[in-house]
This record gives structure tokens, sequence and C-alpha cells, in this order.
């Protein structure tokens, strides 16, 4: 049930982060204003939990997430068949990307001496 409220937190949050997108008309998606609007949530002990046993349900299905994804590269072989090398090239440069900002994130973040590693345990 604590996982169920937690989904349904999280979803509201990204209806929320869609509506400010769409009343303000930012540039960038609605669920990126939700997860930006995650961070204060966190803040509540209660409302953390929640979205911890939501988030641990949708990591423990995750691989269930990428059949529509397999569906879709099924039904589409043609378009894969003639853009492939582009669509892989745009894959790896971007995953490269990302995974740069987020070590140079982190990097700036744990040199700041303002935020320390997290302890898991």
């Amino acid at each position: 049930m604590i996982a169920l409220q937690g989904l349904a937190i999280l979803l509201l949050l990204q209806a929320a982060g869609e509506a400010l997108a769409h009343a303000l008309q930012l540039p960038f998606p609605g669920p990126v204003l939700g997860m930006i609007l995650v961070f204060p949530v966190l803040q509540v002990a209660r409302l953390r939990a929640s979205i911890q046993a939501a988030a641990d349900l949708l990591l423990t299905h995750l691989s269930l997430l990428f059949v529509p994804v397999g569906v879709g590269v099924i039904t589409h072989l043609d378009l894969i068949s003639t853009y492939g090398i582009r669509l892989f090239c745009v894959i790896v440069l971007s995953t490269w990307i990302g995974m740069a900002v987020t070590a140079i994130t982190l990097r700036k973040l744990l040199s700041s001496k303002q935020v320390e590693p997290m302890q898991h345990g």
C-alpha cells in the first residue's frame, strides 16, 4: 500500500511538472520539472518512505519497462535498417555526453565539501 502512495506522489509530481511546463511555456519537458519537484518532497520523512517503496518496486520490475521498446523496435525494423548506423551513433554519443556531464557534476559536488557521499547500509 505504501508503494502505491509513493507511485501516486510521483505521478502527481509529474503531472504538476507537465502543468507548469505547459502554463509557463518552458522549453523543456514537464517530467523534468516533476523530477525537480521531487527534491523538496523528499525532505518529508513520511513521503520519502513512500517514494522509496515505489522506487524499489519499479526497480525490481525494471526489465518489464523495456518490453514496449522491444516491440517498437520490431515493428519498425525498416527504419532501423535505413537509419540504424545514425541511430547507433546518436545513442552512443548522447550516452557518453550524459556520463561525462554526470561525472563532472559529481566531481565538482564532491570537491566542494558541501555534499558528502551517501553511506548505504
